[in-house]
């Protein structure tokens, strides 16, 4: 039988304990509290790693997004996994989830398009991005185009929206005096299976 979790750790429901961290985080985090280090592989395997920002934590998965044509779309649609780590210096805690990926092109990735600034709606249409840039001025002459064309009610790209992770590993990690620190990992086989719960040495 495993060790009963308590205090920030306690609950049978990761996405839960994950809502609750992140829900903490920013009441005290100045910036970004739901900035993720996101982890992908190229082709050879070598990894990428960047910095982007989660937009949900659902009942069964995570979900940000990207353009899909940028350099870690490219890699995820290749593998069809990836994997992110979130930390809080404030909190002294951070949550590390590895999973599968699908896309969300629908009614939701639509609605959080819309909800976004429309500078930010027509930056999406103007970069290509991960791409080489001859210079700023280059940029914001296609920014300038793009609005000309787009207006003020742009649709969402076909090439940009939202990544759902469903994990198959979530660890929860907080500081601890002397640096033994307290580690849950949470795993299963695969989307359908039980969740197993192990803690881990510091």
């Amino acid at each position: 039988m495993s060790e009963r979790r308590t205090g920030k750790f306690a609950g049978d429901d990761p996405f839960a304990i994950a809502r609750e961290w992140l829900g903490e985080a920013e009441k005290t985090e100045i910036n970004d509290p739901n900035a993720i280090a996101l982890a992908t592989v190229d082709a050879d395997g070598l990894p990428n790693v960047r910095m982007v920002l989660l937009k949900e934590i659902e009942h069964t998965s995570f979900v940000f997004y990207t353009n899909y044509e940028s350099a870690k779309g490219m890699e995820i649609a290749a593998t069809g996994k990836a994997a992110f780590v979130m930390h809080w210096k404030s909190l002294r805690r951070q949550i590390r989830v590895r999973g599968t990926t699908s896309r969300e092109e629908g009614s939701q990735a639509d609605a959080y398009y819309a909800s976004r600034s429309l500078p930010s709606r027509l930056g999406a249409w103007a970069s290509r991005q991960s791409r080489p840039l001859r210079s700023r001025g280059t940029l914001m002459t296609d920014v300038a185009r793009v609005t000309a064309s787009k207006g003020t009610n742009p649709p969402r790209p076909p090439f940009w929206g939202g990544f759902r992770i469903v994990p198959t590993e979530i660890e929860f990690w907080a500081d601890g005096a002397h640096r033994l620190h307290d580690r849950f990992v949470w795993r299963r086989k695969d989307a359908t299976s039980p969740w197993e719960v192990t803690r881990l040495q510091p």
